[in-house]
């Protein structure tokens, strides 16, 4: 009988390791890290008149926070993001666990039915709602004939109706991960917590959700950054009443053509999305501790 293959020196296993993980380091190196070092620098460079960015450097780009309605609209934008978030977790948790307690044939057919919206354009979808909810649309008319709003209310053109939009949009986002955590859960420890008393409401409070956690902040995190930095339905339900940070930097880009400013309020948009981001890792990195 042969003897058994000694394990690989610790120095070679390194060096494989780091060979497999070269490419995507590059990759990640060369599409994420440098662009958005450039784009952090460009913050610090003028305006040139053409479009561009002039030479030298200068903190001019930032003043653009000192102008009125900016910190408005970054507490809008918090505030449309954390109402999405939660909306979509709150929403996506009974689906999830009906498609993770079903069968397995209806599973398959169920979860096909959460991806089908990503089958058409996103902007087939939002614009969708627009014609839904404008002055002549089907829900406003609707409301107006039952007498449940006015002649001249709206439907659009506020921060709630970006949320709803918003919350349609991003919706699969979280039922996903949330339905791969609970498929791992065992039913048996529900049946246990009811043997010692606890209510069907306890139960899921104290043993799903913790059982879950993963599934809620990968949640979390694929609704709530996104959103963030959401362009296209503040733009075509919102209106001015709901503009958001993504609006001001298109308006900077594509209108005013300012590009250190476009910088600048991206930056403070991924700033604003770091917390969280900071917390997830941190969590995951003890959780493997």
């Amino acid at each position: 009988m042969p003897p058994p293959a000694s394990p690989a020196p610790p120095q070679r296993k390194s060096v494989a390791e780091a060979l497999f993980t070269a490419p995507s380091f590059a990759w990640m190196l060369a599409l994420f890290a440098w662009p958005a070092a450039h784009l952090f620098l460009m913050a610090f460079h003028p305006a040139d008149v053409t479009g561009g960015v002039g030479e030298g450097w200068t903190t001019s780009a930032w003043k653009v926070f000192g102008e009125e309605g900016y910190l408005e609209t970054i507490w809008r934008t918090l505030w449309v993001s954390a109402h999405t978030t939660a909306g979509c977790v709150l929403l996506a948790l009974p689906v999830a666990w009906r498609i993770s307690r079903a069968s397995r044939q209806w599973r398959s057919w169920l979860l096909l039915l959460v991806v089908l919206p990503f089958w058409t354009s996103f902007l087939i979808r939002v614009y969708s709602w627009r014609v839904l909810l404008q002055d002549n649309g089907l829900l406003a008319t609707w409301f107006k004939s039952r007498g449940l709003m006015g002649e001249d209310s709206m439907l659009l053109y506020n921060p709630t109706v970006v949320v709803i939009v918003m919350i349609y949009t991003y919706l699969p986002m979280a039922v996903l991960p949330i339905y791969a955590a609970m498929e791992k859960f065992d039913p048996a420890l529900l049946d246990a917590a009811h043997d010692l008393g606890a209510t069907r409401l306890q139960s899921f409070f104290k043993v799903v959700l913790p059982s879950i956690k993963s599934g809620l902040v990968a949640a979390a995190l694929l609704v709530g950054i996104p959103s963030l930095g959401s362009y296209v339905v503040p733009e075509m339900v919102g209106g001015i009443d709901a503009e958001m940070l993504g609006s001001k930097i298109g308006q900077r880009l594509f209108s005013d053509r300012n590009l250190p400013q476009a910088a600048a309020l991206a930056t403070a948009l991924a700033l604003l999305a770091m917390p969280a981001v900071f917390l997830a890792v941190r969590r995951k990195s003890e959780e493997s501790a």
